[in-house]
C-alpha cells in the first residue's frame, strides 16, 4: 500500500461521499481519477485489505432488534448449519470459532418476534438446539476506524 491507498482507506472509512459517483469525489481528493480510484479499490479488495464497503446503521435507532448467537454444532452438521444460517437475509456475520461454542453469528430483525421466528427456524431444520442468543444490553463500540 501506497500513500494514495492509505488516503483512499482514510476516506471510505470516516468520510464516505454520498453522491451519484462518490469514487470520483475520492479520487480528486486523493489527485487521481475515478477509474484509478475504481482500480486501487478492486485491488485493495482482492488482497483481502477491504473486505467489503457498506453503511453501518444503528438498528437500535431504527427500531429493530439484533443478537450475538453462538451454537455447539457437531463437526459433521457444520456445513448444513451454516447454509441454513446464511440463508438468512439479516444474517451479517457467521463464523467458526475454535471453542466449545463452535459456530457464531449475528443476525437482525425487525422486532423481537421475526428474530425469535427465524431462531427456532434454525433450530428446527438443523436438529441443532444448543443455541445461545446473547443479545446486546448496551452498546460499547459503534465505530472501528483505523488511521493510516
Amino acid at each position: 500500500m501506497d500513500a494514495i491507498d492509505k488516503k483512499i482507506l482514510n476516506i471510505l472509512q470516516k468520510e464516505f461521499p454520498l453522491e451519484e459517483q462518490p469514487f470520483l469525489i475520492v479520487g480528486k481528493r486523493c489527485g487521481i481519477s475515478e477509474e484509478e480510484t475504481i482500480r486501487r479499490v478492486q485491488n485493495m479488495k482482492n488482497e483481502g485489505i477491504i473486505r467489503r464497503i457498506g453503511a453501518v446503521f444503528d438498528g437500535a435507532q431504527l427500531g429493530r432488534v439484533s443478537t450475538l448467537c453462538a451454537a455447539r454444532v457437531p463437526e459433521e452438521k457444520i456445513d448444513t448449519f451454516v447454509k441454513v444460517v446464511n440463508a438468512g437475509k439479516n444474517v451479517t456475520h457467521n463464523y467458526l470459532r475454535n471453542h466449545e461454542y463452535n459456530i457464531w453469528f449475528t443476525v437482525s430483525a425487525a422486532n423481537a418476534e421475526e428474530l425469535n421466528v427465524f431462531l427456532n427456524e434454525i433450530k428446527g431444520k438443523t436438529g441443532i438446539t444448543d443455541l445461545l442468543d446473547m443479545r446486546s444490553v448496551r452498546t460499547f463500540k459503534i465505530n472501528a476506524s483505523f488511521d493510516l
